[in-house]
């Protein structure tokens, strides 16, 4: 029979996680070492990136993106062994990310982990995508519970306080399309290339910030959630009155957008400042944690770091490479919850949708994978 039960760590907290992702367009496989006390090494991490797939469709094809996961996971576990100089006997935990993402990618993970760990009988550990991202700064930075979490991708937009394993307290969510959403679909609009992120950040860097007087959609709402389809429709509109437009326009328009992003999120940013300082107020410095890829665009990074400084607030924003979709932060993950005792699941089914606040109301809308985030 598979063993589901705790990994004994009688050895002083010493144990190694295999982890695979596939919750989206990166095929990934790691190995995280738990080396007690809350520290850890990442020992190997291997992403293998499907972006060329789907770069003519402008935006990720789920169907191409289910059978590339499955042309590659094997190959893409032996490397990530190879790397590690490790074989899989000295794996003493298989992990996988179980949602939330596309269902035929999460099922890839899934099966392929309970496989191996059912053939090398080692306990197996479904993983919540956006619980690898929250406590990823655990792993990079020594980040203490608790402390509040920005979570920007292209799949999800929340503010959560971050309480300790597995107490997730959601402050605000999008309520139509996720901030790497509304990125891609205006460099797709302005025909910049997929992903949209990183073309509408290197056009804006010549662009006028101020020229398109671009909506801050619910500025003064009583929540703190955020919407970005008007900011998305405004965009549209913009390029629409001015065609055909020139490079200039474009840079001027994704400059512009940029900006109302960043005045959106420091306004929510502000308010979560102060919520979290009324639930923690005896915290000598409070720190707010940036993940998803989201975090890598400059300005958003450099209006976060001014915003935390004024406030008292220490900033951790993990690597790149960690903040993007990767298999690390999935081991990590796993290892955190197998510290304070956790067992194994083998009964898990993949959870394309998959809140890390279970408490917290559905809210319709679009450009979430979680739904109930």
């Amino acid at each position: 029979m598979p063993n589901n039960t705790p990994i004994n760590k009688t050895d002083g907290n010493d144990f190694k996680v295999l982890a695979l992702e596939s919750s989206c367009d990166e095929t990934a496989a790691s190995i995280v070492h738990w080396q007690g006390d809350g520290k850890g090494a990442i020992l190997s991490n291997i992403i293998l990136s499907q972006t060329e797939e789907h770069a003519a469709f402008g935006g990720v094809v789920p169907e191409i993106a289910a059978r590339a996961h499955v042309n590659a996971m094997d190959d893409v576990v032996r490397a990530a062994l190879l790397e590690a100089n490790l074989d899989f006997k000295s794996i003493d935990a298989i992990a996988a990310t179980g949602g939330p993402g596309l269902n035929g990618g999460l099922l890839v993970a899934t099966l392929t982990g309970k496989s191996l760990a059912k053939a090398l009988h080692k306990p197996f550990y479904p993983v919540n995508h956006l619980e690898g991202h929250a406590l990823t700064a655990r792993l990079t930075d020594g980040i203490a519970f608790p402390y509040l979490l920005l979570l920007v991708s292209g799949g999800h937009t929340q503010i959560l306080i971050v309480h300790g394993i597995g107490t997730y307290q959601r402050l605000a969510t999008t309520i139509d399309d996720a901030l790497g959403e509304a990125f891609d679909k205006t460099a797709k609009l302005l025909s910049l290339g997929h992903p949209g992120g990183p073309h509408v950040e290197k056009a804006a860097l010549n662009g006028d910030g101020h020229r398109f007087p671009f909506p801050r959609p619910m500025q003064h709402h009583e929540t703190l959630n955020l919407s970005l389809s008007g900011l998305k429709t405004a965009v549209r509109q913009a390029a629409e009155e001015i065609a055909p437009v020139s490079n200039q326009d474009i840079s001027d328009i994704c400059a512009s957008f940029q900006e109302a992003v960043c005045d959106i999120l420091q306004n929510r940013i502000e308010r979560s400042f102060k919520l979290f300082n009324e639930e923690y107020p005896n915290l000598e410095k409070p720190v707010l944690v940036v993940a998803g890829g989201v975090a890598a665009n400059k300005k958003i990074a450099e209006r976060l770091e001014k915003l935390s400084i004024d406030s008292n607030f220490g900033l951790s924003k993990p690597p790149l490479n960690l903040c993007t979709d990767n298999a690390a932060m999935i081991a990590w993950a796993a290892a955190e919850h197998i510290a304070v005792g956790k067992q194994g699941d083998f009964s898990f089914i993949p959870r394309p949708r998959w809140p890390l606040d279970e408490t917290a109301d559905t809210l319709v809308g679009r450009g979430k994978r979680g739904a109930k985030v």
